[in-house]
């Protein structure tokens, strides 16, 4: 089915660019950057929240440079066409765990030092990231990092802000003594995309793969929003604005569930959103 294909991210030319080989975004949600270079990532949107996100796996060393180029320059959201820039990335993933690479880092460590993002793509130029500020916000376990992005001459520059929740286990939830953390994170990165500010630009998240915890995450945004502990979304869209389901509606038995409606929803938008059973219990335990 149409509705379903993934040939552009199983392409010959864009296989490597996948961190895993069963997580591929549909070709209709697929985000390019620059509108050519493929990224393993998905616009989304939330259900009962009416927020655009931008659902990507960690980006690799090789896919770094087109992902800060995406970061960089100015977007049009789906549908709606909403001109904006992101401006807030969250990361549901440490670097490593259980001793194995989940996810590269592509800024500085250290505040002050800047780095070179080569890329392997003919005619894309290389980008220059620095860490301007680093904070620790405990009640939220959260990392919070100021960047810039620019070309090598500085002509275009862009400062966005890197949220890290390090309270998410691979494969697993938040413990009970961490919900709250949870919790407050979510408010936090509300406040960082919009405080100060007149729209809402999309929020990229992402773990490892992109699926379990970031569908999670985005999933109990927007029923949070629904349930006003979240504010509402500035440029609210419709979820009628997105094509049916071809396999038709849900089984009746759940059809009045907003938990699986959403959850349904966001994987009409890219496979495997929300994919285990103790992530599903997070989001009604949560709410």
């Amino acid at each position: 089915i149409e509705h379903y294909s993934v040939s552009i991210a199983t392409h010959p030319d864009n296989a490597s660019s996948n961190r895993y080989m069963d997580i591929h975004p549909y070709n209709r949600t697929a985000v390019l950057a620059g509108g050519t270079r493929y990224l393993n990532a998905s616009w989304i949107l939330e259900l009962h929240g009416g927020k655009w996100w931008v659902a990507t796996q960690a980006p690799l060393p090789d896919t770094a440079n087109a992902f800060l180029t995406f970061i960089m320059n100015p977007i049009t959201t789906p549908v709606s066409r909403h001109h904006c820039r992101i401006r807030t990335i969250v990361q549901l993933t440490r670097h490593s765990e259980a001793g194995r690479v989940k996810a590269h880092p592509y800024f500085p460590s250290v505040v002050g030092q800047s780095a070179a993002l080569e890329s392997g793509d003919p005619g894309a130029a290389p980008l220059k990231v620095t860490t301007l500020k680093v904070e620790h916000i405990r009640e939220a376990s959260c990392i919070k990092s100021t960047v810039s992005v620019s070309t090598m001459s500085g002509i275009q520059s862009h400062v966005f802000q890197h949220l890290l929740y390090d309270a998410w286990p691979d494969h697993g939830v938040p413990s009970p003594a961490d919900r709250s953390t949870l919790l407050s994170f979510l408010q936090l990165v509300q406040r960082v995309n919009c405080e100060g500010f007149d729209d809402d630009p999309p929020i990229v998240a992402g773990c490892s793969a992109g699926v379990g915890r970031t569908g999670a995450f985005i999933a109990l945004a927007s029923l949070l929003r629904s349930h006003k502990v979240l504010s509402p979304t500035k440029q609210p869209s419709s979820p009628q604005v997105l094509p049916p389901s071809p396999i038709g509606p849900l089984p009746r038995s759940v059809e009045n569930d907003p938990v699986v409606k959403e959850i349904d929803f966001l994987r009409e938008q890219r496979p495997g959103m929300v994919q285990r059973d103790e992530q599903v219990r997070l989001i009604y335990e949560m709410l």
